[in-house]
């Protein structure tokens, strides 16, 4: 867990429509999955670039591309999320996205992030966020957890 003393990042909580509009996720893994699966919730143009996709990718109907990652892949990307397992790919993808003005999330460095997605529940057209600053995801889960819990079975 970081402490606020050594992390310089302030992420302010927001709502974006991302409905129509092109999120993109460079790398086709089991990381790449799971920001999937809570994307799906809010965006119908989800863009997967990957040398290899994953089955549950293809399985999913997630539009994807198995080739290496080129910039004019982010061409029209409101935001894209550098997913690989490659530092090198993940740091090339944020600097490229920058030159176009676009936000990164690099998934498995926080202290690189543009935005950092929360922990999101998710009821008909009511949805609850839960954030910790990028420094503790568990603990964001685990409160995200009790609120479903609390909103779907009241006090306990």
């Amino acid at each position: 867990m970081l402490s606020d003393r050594n992390f310089d990042k302030s992420f302010m909580p927001v709502a974006i429509n991302v409905r129509g509009r092109k999120v993109l996720l460079i790398g086709g893994g089991r990381i790449a999955w799971h920001k999937i699966q809570s994307l799906q919730q809010y965006a119908d143009n989800i863009q997967v670039v990957a040398t290899e996709v994953s089955e549950q990718i293809k399985a999913a109907g997630i539009s994807y591309t198995e080739k290496p990652y080129e910039p004019s892949d982010l061409a029209g990307a409101i935001f894209v999320y550098a997913c690989t397992n490659l530092r090198e790919l993940n740091e090339k993808v944020l600097n490229d996205a920058h030159e176009l003005g676009i936000l990164v999330n690099v998934v498995d460095n926080p202290s690189r992030c543009d935005f950092v997605s929360p922990a999101i529940y998710r009821k008909s057209y009511m949805s609850v966020a839960v954030s910790s600053n990028a420094q503790d995801v568990y603990e964001s889960i685990d409160l995200r957890n009790r609120i479903k819990n609390f909103l779907e079975n009241g006090l306990s």
